[in-house]
């Protein structure tokens, strides 16, 4: 009978354990996830700014607007390596 109660506190503690750790986990991968992507954010403003100009200059063009930000964009994350 002792036993069995040991058993049953032992287990709760550990699953107790278990969810806290998850838990943890999870929330250390959103925090990442959320540097990265302001960090990607931050590099790419002048991309997005260029593309604005040019969306402006081209009168909505979008072709020429995917060029102008994939090419500032590119040079962007190249000049932070």
């Amino acid at each position: 009978m002792d036993n069995t109660i040991l058993i049953t506190i032992i287990l709760f503690v550990l699953g107790s354990f278990t969810f806290d750790l998850t838990a943890l986990i999870v929330l250390i991968i959103i925090g990442l996830i959320i540097i990265v992507l302001i960090k990607l954010f931050l590099v790419l403003i002048p991309a997005i700014l260029v593309a604005i100009v040019v969306w402006f200059l081209t009168g909505g063009n979008l072709f020429w607007t995917g060029i102008a930000f994939l090419v500032v964009a590119a040079l962007s994350i190249l000049s932070k390596l």
